[in-house]
């Protein structure tokens, strides 16, 4: 049976981070779902909503510090912003350490509520037509409100804290749409500044002792064999019809996440 569950979180492992850089989303907004209903579905494990957002944070850091070191291997370094990674990801490191610490306290059906709560933010975002501007811009010239940044990545931090994500499906948009940071500049930041929100988040979540340490280890390789083929894939792919499809994915869970809150 154990063998069965590993060999199962691998797979989850692949898929949801194949799909996740496929669609250029955040992992966890995929993975928490995959792990908290595939394996009981399939028979061979059960993880609460402690457990399954501790798996998902960990799988979340490795992502995103593969996805930091593949970055600066192809891309211009020139392209982060130093001071907006210096003060989004510091306040979304303290926020996202408070939230896995936290988190501990929370029943798993306050958790599932925060992961229901972020599920319908990601289908709005999903939603809305993204218009990538590839504007020719001095990155010296860049501007934001330092003050709602820092709210702002304080308040995702301690979010994607408690439910075991990095944030960036929620912080690109508003980096774009709110903080109006350029396109290529908010890809190039967001990386760095979701990594330091992992770092926090992986610290909190090793201090509430709900990390299942072999199922968490499949999950990360499974990752980590996954984002790069999704990345490779993403290339040659119109990916529009499987972001709706993800869409419904993801709103289908919400409802069942909602439906067994309120009706329970």
């Amino acid at each position: 049976m154990e063998f069965s569950l590993y060999l199962v979180m691998l797979g989850l492992g692949i898929f949801g981070s194949f799909f996740s850089a496929l669609l250029g989303i955040g992992g966890a907004i995929i993975n928490y779902p995959l792990i908290l209903y595939v394996p009981a579905l399939l028979g061979v494990g059960y993880f609460n909503a402690q457990e399954v957002s501790s798996i998902s944070m960990f799988q979340v850091f490795f992502a995103s510090l593969a996805g930091v070191w593949a970055y600066r291997r192809h891309h211009d370094d020139r392209l982060i912003h130093k001071g907006l990674v210096l003060t989004m990801g510091i306040s979304i490191l303290i926020g996202s350490l408070v939230g896995g610490v936290l988190s501990r306290f929370f029943p798993n059906e306050a958790i599932n509520m925060v992961y229901g709560l972020l599920a319908v933010v990601a289908v709005v975002l999903l939603l809305i037509p993204t218009r990538v501007r590839e504007e020719a811009v001095n990155i010296d010239e860049v501007t934001f409100d330092k003050r709602l940044a820092i709210t702002i990545s304080l308040i995702v931090g301690l979010l994607s804290g408690v439910v075991g994500a990095g944030g960036a499906f929620i912080l690109i948009p508003i980096m774009l749409t709110i903080l109006k940071i350029p396109t290529r500049i908010t890809i190039a930041s967001s990386l760095a500044i979701v990594f330091l929100s992992a770092i926090g988040g992986t610290i909190g979540k090793l201090t509430t002792g709900y990390t299942p340490f072999l199922p968490t280890l499949f999950t990360v390789i499974g990752g980590l064999i996954g984002a790069p083929l999704g990345a490779i894939a993403s290339k040659g792919i119109n990916v529009k019809v499987l972001r709706y499809g993800l869409v419904v994915l993801i709103s289908l869970t919400a409802m069942k996440i909602w439906s067994g809150i309120l009706l329970d």
